[in-house]
């Protein structure tokens, strides 16, 4: 049975669920294998990515804008000029992971952090569906 989470997110931003991942396991009879992880939206996207430094997340934020800017020449508008960017950015980044834990904790290395990734520039409530998958 999945876990649902669900974040409220600022805006553009970078949002760390790490915890709430853990809590999941802790909470489960499963003690090692895998947890999936699925964000069920398409203007938003999940990755692991390095929960020290706050600038790598403003980097990769400055870099996903670049790479889809609100001013291109898309023919999907009807949402805001932010949304088939944020669609763009969903699509080249990961809607899902699979990261394995054991003894109740992700084995994330030392920097890595499971972030959400908002990419349209209101506020939105999104939805992540966590699955625990026992280890054979």
């Amino acid at each position: 049975m999945a876990n649902i989470i669900s974040i409220e997110t600022p805006g553009r931003s970078m949002i760390d669920i790490t915890g709430e991942i853990g809590n999941i396991i802790l909470r489960s009879d499963i003690h090692s294998g895998v947890a999936h992880i699925f964000i069920q939206h398409t203007s938003a996207s999940l990755t692991v990515q390095e929960n020290a430094d706050p600038d790598v997340k403003r980097d990769l934020l400055a870099w996903l804008d670049r790479l889809a800017p609100e001013n291109g020449p898309y023919l999907h508008t009807a949402e805001g000029a932010d949304d088939m960017p944020a669609h763009i950015k969903a699509a080249i980044t990961s809607t899902a992971l699979s990261i394995p834990f054991e003894d109740g904790r992700l084995l994330t290395g030392a920097w890595q952090g499971v972030y959400v990734i908002e990419h349209r520039r209101r506020p939105h409530r999104r939805r992540i569906a966590v699955t625990l998958l026992a280890a054979a």
